[in-house]
């Protein structure tokens, strides 16, 4: 039987691929971080696959379960929003299949690094992604300062309520570098901000919205 890993619209749901949508169609069984935006999804495109939960508060009891379910039948991986395993409880799930000896198949689909790398104008030939930002200050300044020296293009995740807080520690630790600022990637609200970190402070007084901040590496 196979586990497919399944990436599913960042926003806009018409970048779910023609793949995917074959492939969650066609599995028996789909586990899924947030079963409602998945709900969603599969009544948009009129697809009605059993959905079972499978998220940070309950992989301990669910790993065992779908493994199980996995003997006998396939199952589809899918996280809210995105491609499981990157940042998100879907990587559990993937290592205890293949230890199991059980196939493992990804299916690309959208994801917001690429999305705001491409959008930035900032070099991707090297990039280091590195997820989000510890939500303790001691903690978020010590990663930045581990990368602080390194050449490549940064990108972090950040909520908006704290995203204030790790924009001052990005200007203090690595200085007043360009940067971008996607905001609400594929959605309606969709923005882009370019300029330095500096001016990303004054222009996000009030944040909403999930982002992704790219910044340029060490010169």
């Amino acid at each position: 039987m196979t586990l497919y890993v399944i990436g599913t619209p960042i926003g806009n749901m018409e970048d779910i691929s023609l793949r995917a949508l074959r492939i969650l169609g066609e599995v028996p069984l789909i586990a899924a971080e947030d079963t409602r935006k998945t709900r969603r999804l599969l009544t948009r495109f009129k697809l009605k696959t059993v959905i079972t939960s499978y998220h940070e508060h309950n992989r301990g009891i669910k790993v065992g379960r779908l493994l199980e379910a996995l003997e006998t039948k396939d199952v589809a991986l899918v996280s809210d929003a995105g491609t499981p395993g990157i940042s998100d409880p879907g990587l559990e799930l993937v290592r205890a299949a293949i230890d199991r000896g059980v196939s493992v198949v990804s299916i690309p689909g959208p994801s917001a690094v690429i999305t705001a790398l491409a959008a930035s104008g900032m070099s991707a030939d090297h990039f280091l992604f590195l997820g989000f930002l510890p939500r303790r200050k001691g903690e978020r300044q010590g990663v930045l300062r581990s990368v602080s020296e390194l050449p490549y293009t940064l990108v972090f995740f950040e909520a908006p309520h704290r995203l204030q807080r790790a924009l001052a520690d990005l200007h203090e630790i690595l200085g007043d570098r360009p940067m971008a600022a996607v905001r609400e990637a594929t959605k309606l609200y969709e923005e882009v901000f370019r300029g330095t970190v500096s001016d990303a402070l004054a222009h996000f007084e009030a944040p909403r919205g999930e982002f992704t901040l790219v910044i340029e590496g060490c010169s």
